[in-house]
């Protein structure tokens, strides 16, 4: 099948995506709004940018009216009414329901924390908090809001931000900063309403010799 997405609905361009791009690292984002408000919601359209300055985004699509999300709202930098500042958090195999059950329609005067029941614990370097139940948070200043179609409905953002501040779990980290992958427990995104954990490993050289090597998956 060849595909024009210019010819394909908003629903269908979505589908498209979130089938092929898996799986999907999920961000929990936590934010605090300018009135102080917690926000906690979680994003599979996330990764890293690069090392040299630490440096991650993630990507909260426009509500179907095209207003902002509420985590964009409070992440935007302060020149644009934001805060500029959000935490990432990860989404592991303890508390994935959690995950889950965060990203429903809550109004921006509603903690998530609370809802859900997982427990905000204090950053180091920015005001919003992070989970205290993940073993992993990045405190992030926010760099830059890319909009790519403006306030379109569903029209998407990429929020860029510099780490500031990492934590990690003390079980989970070596002194080479080597993250223990099997403890670490990290749950991905699939398509539609499928998650994938990251249990079934292999190591593969990333070089020609892979060619040269029995196929890892049997």
């Amino acid at each position: 099948m060849e595909i024009n997405p210019a010819e394909l609905g908003i629903p269908e361009r979505y589908k498209l995506l979130i089938g092929t791009i898996v799986p999907r690292p999920i961000a929990f984002i936590s934010t605090v709004s300018p009135e102080g408000v917690p926000n906690l919601a979680p994003f599979s359209f996330f990764n890293g940018v690069g090392s040299n300055p630490m440096t991650v985004l993630f990507c909260p699509a426009n509500q179907p009216n095209g207003t902002e999300k509420d985590t964009l709202r409070n992440a935007k930098p302060v020149s644009e009414g934001g805060t500029g500042q959000f935490v990432v958090n990860l989404a592991v195999e303890p508390y994935i329901r959690q995950v889950a059950a965060a990203a429903d329609g809550y109004g921006p005067e509603v903690s998530e924390f609370e809802e859900v029941g997982l427990t905000p614990a204090p950053s180091i370097r920015v005001k919003a908090p992070r989970v205290a139940e993940s073993p992993v948070a990045m405190e992030c200043e926010t760099v830059q809001v890319v909009r790519t179609n403006g306030h379109e409905p569903v029209g998407g953002n990429i929020v860029i931000g510099r780490v500031t501040h990492m934590f990690v779990r003390d079980d989970l980290i070596n002194e080479r900063f080597h993250i223990n992958q099997d403890q670490l427990g990290a749950v991905g995104r699939m398509g539609g309403l499928r998650y994938a954990t990251t249990r079934a490993q292999f190591e593969l050289p990333a070089n020609r010799e892979a060619l040269n090597l029995p196929d890892p998956l049997g």
